[in-house]
């Protein structure tokens, strides 16, 4: 075992005090003022995260779960009802449609970014399709033009999970801008993370985002009226609170995420002209803000046990995907109907990236990690 000091996957108490102070701060407003749900730090956040991403509207929900959730109900999803998405991805993407008992199906995913092949989309269509949901992926955007291009020309709208991508663009256009809506997930381990579960959802469209509101008030129009059934998708106001502290230090945050990226990419690159790994790619037009830095590497179970010996953490991000998950069998999809989202659960494999990670650790990372394929 290396005796040097553990590298984590991520270290949530690498803080600067003067933002530890600012949080006290604002969530001590929120207990001055006693509203804990839907109060002002709610609004506040609301406008100025919809400023960040360059919506029109944001709406602050429980989860990025629910972001994905509440979005679909806006626009009627459900039985008897398709929705297209990723394989390769977080469960919500995929266990959101079924919740509200309409069928995902699942289109095969590129190699490079490990996002949804817009090249397979049309041929996934049916007239049943009620919306299509591409996945920004580690960070990164789908290939959002082709997308857009295909779902317009058939009607049919998009909800972009922006989960992952909140900072990210594709040709200068945000994520959370690109489609009908967008979902964000602010758990604590996002590139803006609260003290807890929370999301939002994003839209231009005034009447949508009414529907939103409603929809995480139970479907309420007014007080105890109800002109639907939605669910308590509501944000706690101290994620609020937490969120209004660290957003302003979102770019800053990304920005060295992507130095971080940048210096892997640096140490790693003879390796991987060798072929001994694969670099993730940004693709050309794209901003990514690398929530993580995948590699690709054949024997990565083994590689895995080689870098946590010297006390390096890795994780994989996904090891099953989700058309092979036991609860989406009745789908019928078998081995082989997704080749690169499977060939992609066994190669993957996250190392440390975070802003509060030091040049040197990186380094020690990338040195690991090439002496672990050698």
């Amino acid at each position: 075992m290396d005796s040097r000091k553990p590298i984590p996957l991520l270290d949530l108490t690498r803080q600067d005090p003067e933002l530890a102070r600012e949080i006290a701060r604002r969530v001590g407003e929120v207990f001055a003022t006693g509203r804990f749900v839907m109060g002002p730090a709610n609004e506040e956040f609301e406008r100025a995260f919809a400023a960040e991403v360059g919506s029109a509207h944001a709406i602050g929900v429980s989860s990025g779960t629910d972001a994905l959730l509440v979005a679909l109900m806006a626009l009627g999803v459900g039985p008897g009802d398709e929705v297209i998405t990723s394989p390769f991805t977080f469960f919500a993407s995929a266990g959101e449609v079924s919740r509200l008992n309409a069928r995902p199906v699942f289109v095969d995913i590129e190699p490079g970014t490990f996002n949804l092949d817009p090249a397979l989309l049309e041929a996934a269509i049916t007239a049943r399709t009620k919306a299509i949901q591409p996945v920004h992926l580690y960070g990164q955007c789908a290939d959002m033009r082709p997308i857009l291009e295909i779902a317009g020309r058939r009607g049919i709208p998009v909800v972009e999970d922006a989960c992952q991508a909140i900072g990210a663009a594709d040709r200068g256009r945000a994520a959370g801008t690109l489609g009908a809506m967008a979902a964000f997930s602010f758990y604590p381990t996002k590139n803006l993370g609260g003290a807890g579960d929370a999301g939002a959802v994003t839209t231009d469209d005034a009447g949508t985002a009414r529907l939103l509101r409603s929809l995480r008030m139970h479907g309420e129009t007014e007080r105890y009226h109800h002109a639907r059934v939605g669910g308590n998708f509501r944000m706690d106001a101290i994620q609020a609170a937490v969120l209004l502290a660290k957003l302003p230090h979102l770019k800053s945050w990304n920005e060295r995420r992507r130095a971080i990226a940048a210096r892997y990419g640096e140490r790693l690159s003879d390796a991987a002209l060798s072929g001994r790994l694969t670099l993730p790619r940004e693709a050309p037009g794209r901003r990514h803000v690398y929530h993580q830095y995948v590699v690709r590497v054949p024997d990565r179970d083994g590689v895995r046990e080689k870098l946590a010996a010297q006390g390096i953490a890795t994780a994989v991000f996904y090891p099953v995907p989700l058309h092979r998950q036991e609860c989406f069998a009745e789908l019928g999809y078998r081995e082989g109907s997704f080749p690169e989202a499977e060939k992609a659960a066994k190669e993957v494999l996250a190392l440390p990236i975070f802003a509060g990670l030091t040049d040197d650790e990186v380094d020690r990372v990338a040195e690991a990690l090439i002496d672990s394929i050698a």
